[in-house]
């Protein structure tokens, strides 16, 4: 690992723009509306919320499957481990699509490809805060009766055609998980447009999600822990000292965060974590205007790297900015770039390690398949923190790095 120029002891940038929490946050008293302000704000209809995107996932999932017999779950081959690790929990198969060429998006061969008669929902993804192609899935999904979930959890606040993303598809879900735009520690929101739905997701929560004493307690703890810490100090002992061993050990899943547990926890989110959540998201929107200010001062910067190419919005999306995704022009390249500044406290490092098939402890449930885009985009991709703590100094450094690795 080569450090870059700039090296501030003691400090550890985190790898997203996530809000910070404010100790009057914890405190007891003021609004606990969580779900009924962020729907307002979004302008959606309404917000239910569950103790995890994943859970989200799960619930959206087991609805869908009492209404079908269908069985099989498309998937984009690239994404984050837990989506694989929810369609197993509820017994149903994955189907792996491609992407397209150098993005995120469902290939539209492969995607007509894997849809069948026995599809009961295709999963799209915005990733990385950007607006995925949902026309397409949407398309796709009628055809062959299938219903479409789009997964917004790094997304929350994106919009197209200025409408919150989520409502293309028949549901959606955001994530209010540890470094997310807004957080308590573990949290997920589903949203629906159709009211025969929205109470049918209700109504499978309230049948399937209980209480939880000893893992809300867990989550309370955690979220203390995460407001205190949550910054360029304490990131450094939380986040910073256990990635570096991880990639002293040569363990690059464990360093990125994407070895999960088959045991997945669902229950009830506490009134003290909704009412956190609640007071800190007063300040979400101003937040996020000034991520999208900053990202466009620093744009420039990113595209001028020769043969590096900068995932940004289409005409009529407006995406959220937590990190920067940029496709490098080949492995080698992304290899020597995470060389010089994965691990070294600048927030640089890859989204998610592999494609599903290509994780170990995933080969029992996922089914391999060719998927050559899928893993041409894990092998060139890498994610640049947008986080405010990333001052222009130590943002030169990254740049400098990212240069030194295109030479």
């Amino acid at each position: 690992m080569q450090t870059p120029s700039v090296h501030r002891a003691g400090i550890e940038v985190p790898p997203t723009a996530g809000l910070p929490l404010r100790w009057r946050d914890l405190l007891p008293g003021g609004p606990a509306d969580l779900e009924a302000w962020l729907a307002a704000w979004l302008r959606v209809p309404a917000l239910q919320l569950e103790c995890s995107g994943t859970a989200c996932l799960i619930v959206a999932l087991r609805t869908l499957a009492a209404r079908s017999p269908r069985k099989t779950v498309v998937l984009p081959a690239y994404t984050c481990p837990l989506v694989a690790l929810a369609v197993h929990h509820c017994g149903l198969r994955m189907r792996l699509c491609d992407l397209a060429p150098d993005h995120f998006d469902f290939d539209p061969g492969a995607l007509e490809s894997a849809c069948d008669d026995d599809t009961l929902a295709i999963v799209v993804t915005h990733l990385a805060g950007r607006v995925a192609d949902v026309e397409f899935a949407r398309r796709c999904a009628e055809k062959c009766g299938a219903a479409l979930i789009e997964d917004a959890a790094q997304a929350l606040g994106a919009r197209r055609a200025g409408q919150s993303v989520g409502l293309d598809g028949d549901i959606g879900f955001f994530s209010l998980a540890a470094g997310k735009g807004l957080s308590i520690f573990e949290g997920g929101l589903l949203v629906a447009r159709d009211p025969a739905l929205r109470r049918a997701l209700q109504a499978t929560s309230d049948r399937v999600v209980g209480r939880h004493l000893g893992w809300e307690l867990r989550r309370c703890l955690e979220l203390m822990g995460y407001a205190a810490l949550y910054g360029p100090r304490g990131m450094r002992l939380a986040y910073g000292r256990p990635q570096r061993a991880a990639l002293r050990a040569g363990d690059p899943v464990r360093a990125a965060g994407d070895d999960f547990s088959f045991d997945i926890p669902v229950h009830r989110v506490g009134a003290w974590r909704r009412a956190v959540g609640a007071k800190a998201a007063r300040r979400l929107p101003a937040f996020l205007d000034q991520a999208t200010g900053r990202a466009a001062q620093r744009l420039a910067r990113l595209q001028s790297l020769p043969g590096v190419t900068v995932l940004q919005d289409r005409p009529g999306e407006q995406g959220v900015w937590p990190f920067f995704m940029l496709v490098l022009p080949d492995a080698d390249t992304r290899a020597r770039a995470l060389e010089r500044l994965w691990g070294t406290g600048l927030g640089v490092g890859p989204l998610f390690v592999h494609t599903l098939p290509d994780y170990d402890y995933l080969r029992p449930i996922v089914p391999d398949a060719p998927l050559p885009h899928a893993r041409d985009f894990a092998a060139r991709t890498l994610s640049v923190t947008n986080s405010h703590w990333l001052d222009e100094e130590l943002f030169g450094a990254v740049c400098h790095a990212l240069e030194s690795a295109l030479r």
